[in-house]
Order: structure tokens, then sequence, then C-alpha cells
């Protein structure tokens, strides 16, 4: 399309079947938007009423299906009836944090002692590690679970197994053909599983390991002969949509289900740890996948980054609220140190990122790079150029690194290879995300090996320049009736993008500086009604410079709506993710959806 776009992308108007549209008009008694959002969605008409009303009852598998389940239960069970103590290792990431509470507070509930590990980032890396196994086995525990971690951990695995402690992996990253010899390793990505969960993460593996573990206690009349009152499972559900949003797994199937209903038990306050966080962010709002992933998943994440990396599942299932407070507020702290080291190693990357921009994967190094941040530094890297990006941190000669891909480029699969070929001593991911250690003298090896890696598939990366516009909407869409059809399809993420509409030809009525670094805006439309903008983080880019001029000339913008709730008031807003300038779009949406 001939247009300025102050971003460089290109806007482009999502295409759709509109006998599609049609038949979810005339079927589903739907209104015209969300029925054209779900023909863009390409949803098959026999999961419309699902995909709509996603409820566990109606999704859940049966949790047998994933290869390993039947010997982790059985197991699992034997350690409850024999009073044996169990050991939870769990990863320090967010998707970590909320499987290890996940176990932790259903043992609470069943009155069964546990203890739980999580490794320092920085001394001991990711995963299980024969120092975390050794304190949970001399700690009493004859039954260790790794949560988030574990496929490909053979030492440590075989060292508890010397130590006649068994081990269950319950985790969702790539695996290899060869695998540990763990009790029972339930991974829904193993080469052997034919489940067809694999998009789950490990906070799903574990949801979905409590089905089956409570469903046989309940069978077999454990909780009647021990006066325990069964868990409620569904209240676990604020845990497993949080792991599930924050590492960014797609928002289909199961997936979709877990994270509606669990924004539901979110509301409700559940789980003390996440209620004194949503207070602490006076987040007064209901709760959606936004505050999810950009508000309480950094909070917890910080712990494992630059903090305590065992603040995230400690807070997660405390009962003590003295001990919760202390801990969202070190959180808080820790997330705005994260905050400080990412824009210094930023502003210090910017000629060496120039650099290998003629690469088709940028690999960036350096000395002593705090390893809690390079993931982050990497994903704002990729975002930024649309190119996958892996950031080396290198210390003695040993370099660790956060890697993080492209849709089409699985980075967890070449990281394994890479390993296979002896290029890495150790790594792993799963398709957008991974980890690895490298000896200095292969980075130069790995960089060739990678990029060759990605000139194998067939994925055009101009594509990600794009700006895909789902619908493009006058100014007076933007009211609460708009906001609630489109919001029918919420949750928002990964699988599931939250739409995005434009409106066009908008005159600059009155623009200011919000928070430091945001950008407010009243804009007048053609049609003389005026609508609430707002830019984030763009006191400093080419769309808060416009706006802020006040410029007389007519102009486009695209993004996607919020919903405002202050005092008992909602008025719907618009986030600005770009402005066009001259041309407007065509295909312009039928005025009926507004």
């Amino acid at each position: 399309m001939n247009f300025n776009s102050l971003t460089g992308k290109s806007w482009i108007l999502k295409k759709f079947d509109s006998n599609d549209l049609n038949y979810f008009k005339d079927n589903f008694f739907l209104d015209e938007i969300t029925s054209k959002l779900l023909a863009i969605r390409k949803v098959k008409k026999e999961s419309v009423k699902n995909f709509l009303n996603p409820t566990i009852k109606n999704i859940l598998p049966n949790p047998l299906k994933l290869k390993g389940m039947d010997l982790a239960v059985q197991r699992t069970c034997q350690a409850i009836t024999n009073k044996e103590k169990i050991g939870i290792f769990g990863d320090y990431d967010v998707d970590g944090a909320t499987s290890t509470a996940l176990l932790g507070n259903f043992f609470k509930v069943i009155k069964h002692d546990f203890s739980i590990y999580i490794p320092d980032r920085k001394s001991e890396g990711y995963g299980p590690n024969e120092k975390g196994f050794k304190k949970l086995i001399d700690g009493g525990s004859k039954l260790i679970f790794t949560v988030d971690c574990g496929t490909l951990s053979f030492r440590p695995i075989n060292f508890a197994k010397s130590l006649n402690t068994d081990v269950i992996v319950l985790d969702h990253h790539q695996s290899d053909v060869k695998l540990p010899e763990a009790f029972s390793i339930v991974n829904p990505n193993r080469l052997d599983d034919t489940s067809e969960l694999n998009y789950l993460c490990a906070a799903g593996v574990c949801f979905m390991f409590l089905v089956a573990l409570n469903r046989k206690l309940r069978d077999d009349n454990w909780f009647l002969k021990n006066d325990i009152k069964e868990p409620n499972l569904i209240n676990y559900l604020d845990l497993v949509s949080l792991g599930t949003v924050c590492d960014v797994v797609p928002l289909v199937g199961l997936n979709r289900a877990i994270v509606k209903q669990g924004l539901k038990i979110l509301k409700s306050k559940k789980n003390l740890g996440l209620k004194t966080l949503f207070e602490y962010c006076k987040i007064e709002t209901t709760p959606s996948s936004y505050h999810l992933g950009y508000v309480i998943g950094p909070r917890i994440n910080a712990g494992g980054r630059v903090g305590k990396c065992s603040h995230g599942a400690e807070l997660l299932l405390s009962t003590d609220s003295r001990k919760t407070f202390k801990l969202v507020s070190d959180l808080d702290g820790f997330n705005n140190e994260r905050k400080d080291l990412e824009n210094n190693l930023l502003n210090n990357l910017n000629s060496s990122i120039s650099k290998n921009l003629c690469d088709s994967v940028i690999v960036l190094t350096g000395n002593n790079w705090h390893e809690g941040i390079i993931g982050i530094i990497a994903s704002k890297i990729k975002d930024k150029f649309n190119k996958p990006t892996i950031i080396i941190s290198i210390d003695n000669n040993i370099g660790k690194a956060s890697a993080r891909s492209v849709v089409g480029f699985d980075i967890g699969k070449a990281i394994i290879s890479a390993v296979q070929d002896k290029i890495l001593i150790k790594g792993g991911g799963h398709k957008m995300a991974g980890g690895f250690t490298i000896n200095i003298n292969q980075i130069d090896s790995f960089k060739s090996f990678i990029n060759k890696k990605f000139q194998t598939i067939n994925i055009d990366i101009n594509n990600q320049k794009n700006l895909f516009i789902d619908s493009v909407i006058s100014p007076s869409a933007l009211n609460i009736d708009f906001y609630e059809k489109v919001d029918y399809l919420s949750p928002f993420g990964s699988g599931n993008p939250e739409p995005k509409f434009s409106i066009e030809n908008l005159k600059s009525v009155n623009s200011s500086i919000v928070g430091e670094k945001h950008v407010k805006s009243v804009l007048l439309g053609p049609d003389g009604s005026n609508i609430k903008t707002i830019a984030f983080n763009a006191v400093e880019n080419d769309i808060g410079a416009y706006l802020l001029k006040k410029s007389p000339k007519t102009f486009n913008i695209a993004g996607k709506l919020s919903l405002n709730e202050w005092k008992g008031k909602k008025n719907v807003e618009f986030i600005i993710d770009d402005i066009s300038v001259n041309k407007n779009i065509k295909n312009k949406v039928p005025s009926s959806i507004g």
C-alpha cells in the first residue's frame, strides 16, 4: 500500500472468506465484527462453541494420553501412601515458579511433606544439578520432581538414581531420541509422545499430572480413608494461566480454556501471593492476559534474573501475609534493577548490532554481561530487526547464551542439533526460545552453523515487517459495546493475537506526555467524534514526535483497543502501534461494523 508508515511497516488488511463470516452470523447469531474476526482466524465451524466459550470440562483430554503419565501417577501414589518426602526441583522463570507452586500447593492441601529447590541462575545455571539433588535428598526426599526442566539432564538424574532416589520429569522442552533414565519423563515434546499436547507449557503439563493424580487418589478412596478434602483443581488455574501466558505458548485448545478460566480464578484472588502482587501493582481492573504478561510475570521473573531465584516460587506458595508482602516488595525492587541493567546494556550494544545486521541470525558476544537479562535483550533486538537473536555472555572462556527466534525457525531444535554436533557443551529450548553453554573457541563455528541452519528453511523475514490489520473502523466504534464484542474472542496471545484496527483521516486536537515516556492524545475523526489514544514508550520515537508536533494534516492510526476502568466508570481507549500519512487503507470494513 502506498503510504508513509512512521515505523516503516506495510499495513496489510487481513483476508477472510465472506462465506465463513455469513455462516457464523446465520448459525451462531453473532454480530458482524465477531463473525469477521472468527473468519480471519479461520476457526473451524465445528470448533466455534469451544472457541468462544472454552471450558476445562469440554476440552480437557485424558491426561493418561501423555507418554509416561501412568508411571508418574503410580510412583507418586506410592510416595503418598508410604509417606515418602517429595522434592520439587523447579526452573527460576515464571513457568518454573508456577509449576513448582502447583505441585507444592497440592501437596500442602493433602498434607504431604515436600520441599522445593530453585537453582541460582548465575552459579548453577539452568536445569537440574547434582548439588540441588543432593540437598533435596539430604533433606529426606525419596522422590524428586523436576518441573520445566530435566528432559535432557542425564548426569544429575543418574546421580539421583545412584542414591536410590527416583526422578519424575514434568517438562515441555525439546527432547532428543535418547532420554535420561528417570522413573518417568512426562513431556508432550518427547519424540515418542502422541498426545498432540505439545503446545502446553510446563505448568500445563503439571496441571494435567495433578488431574491424573487426583483421579487416581479419588478412585483409590484415599481422600476418604485419610479424612482429607479433595483439592479443587479449578482453583489452581490462576497459576496455570500465568505460566501459560508468560511462556508465550499458543493460546489454542486446552491452553485457551486454561487462560479463559484462569483469569476468572484470578479475579477471585484465591492465591495470596498473586492477590498481594495485584494489589501492590494497583491493578484494580478485571485481570487480563496483558496483566499476566506485562505486569505480574516480569516481577515474578525478576527474582530469577537479578535477585533471589526462589522468590517467585516462594511467593506463589506463601500463606503468610507478612512474608508475602516482603517477597512482593523485593520482587518489585528486582524488577526495577532489571530495567536499569537492560537499558544500560542496550545502549552499549548499538554499534555491535549494526555490525551484525548483515547476518540472517544476529549473534552478539560480550564479557560478563548479566546472564539474567540477556534473554530479554535478545527478545528486544529480535523484535526490532525481525531476526533470530542470540546473546552470549562470556566468563572464563565459557559463554552462556539466551536465544529468541522468529516464527518458522525452531531455535530449540537448532540448539539441540548443535549439541549433537559437539559445537555446544549443552543446551536446549523450544521453538521460540532457548539457551546453551559454549566454549569460547567454538563461537565462530556456532555462528556459521546457526546461519546455515536458518538459510535451509523457507521463511520470509520481510513478512515480519508487515502490520496486519483485522479491520478499518470509524472513530465512533470506540465504545463499550464494540469493545465487548471484540473481547468476546479473548483471551489473546500467541496463537490468537489481539485484533488490530486502523482508523483513518484523523486530526490531532491535543497531545501531551504522561508517565515521562508515553504520549496521550485526543484525536478528531471526520465524523466529528473525539477519540482518546495513547502511544506507549513513544516520547523518543517518530510516533511520539509526530503526535506532539500537532501537524494540521490528517493521518491514520493502527493499533488495538483498551478498556479503562476508574471508580466504576469505563471508557475505551485506542493504543497506537503505528501512524501512516497520505494514503488510506483500501477495502474498508462495512459501515455496519462501526
